[in-house]
């Protein structure tokens, strides 16, 4: 599969028509236009393109579509409080388990958070970043402290990283490459740019994370196909 990180880099240009490409997952890449060859999708934008496998991509809209919201995450309104309740004190936390847990609790891709969490710290609860991100999900204290959780308690670190994920989603209408923008280096850089920020680092992340969701997904329908 060719990716090219430019597109992932497209956005929404004020004034100028584009279109959506929607995920088999519900995800989408903002894109100026497509051609379809075959079996293959090629998703232009001003900047680039990028060739995908055409099963990975269900369907195009216009921009002018508004897609529902992903399904509220169960007990929404007290998350300590259910992480507290889940988990018991006596056995020994799965990551990997943990985060496709916490994904299907928040409604999102079970590859797609296991994708965000191997590239954030491969999935080792005691990482901490020369920044001081913690844990799996590497938040930053303060971020945990927002969500209501601790970041140094497995469990609570993880599924605060899927909700913000979620929150994210939401914020920028399901665009993942936004999405992932702001979880690397913050919303109010993705704001300022309106769209992946100019850092390398977060080119690199998104790359990274989208390379590796995209590589299981593909992966899981094939082998459903067989």
């Amino acid at each position: 599969m060719k990716l090219l990180f430019a597109l992932l880099a497209a956005t929404a240009v004020p004034g100028l028509a584009g279109e959506n490409a929607i995920l088999a997952s519900g995800l989408r890449i903002h894109i100026d236009r497509h051609e379809l060859s075959g079996d293959v999708a090629r998703l232009y934008n001003r900047d680039g393109m990028i060739e995908l496998p055409a099963a990975s991509i269900t369907t195009f809209e216009g921009d002018d579509y508004v897609a529902p919201p992903p399904p509220p995450a169960a007990s929404e309104a007290e998350p300590g409080a259910r992480i507290a309740e889940t988990k018991p004190a006596s056995r020994t936390l799965d990551p990997k388990n943990a985060v496709r847990t916490a994904a299907v609790r928040n409604g999102l891709p079970k590859t797609f958070v296991e994708s965000v969490a191997k590239a954030e710290s491969a999935f080792d609860p005691k990482a901490v970043s020369p920044k001081g991100a913690i844990g799996v999900m590497q938040l930053m204290p303060e971020t945990a402290r927002s969500l209501g959780a601790d970041p140094k308690d497995p469990e609570q670190n993880i599924d605060a990283g899927a909700r913000l994920l979620r929150e994210l989603l939401l914020k920028y209408d399901g665009d993942v490459a936004k999405a992932l923008s702001a979880y690397n280096a913050g919303e109010k850089a993705v704001d300022r740019y309106q769209g992946i920020p100019p850092y390398p680092e977060t080119q690199r992340y998104v790359n990274r994370v989208v390379r590796d969701y995209l590589r299981h997904d593909t992966d899981k329908n094939n082998g459903e196909s067989q």
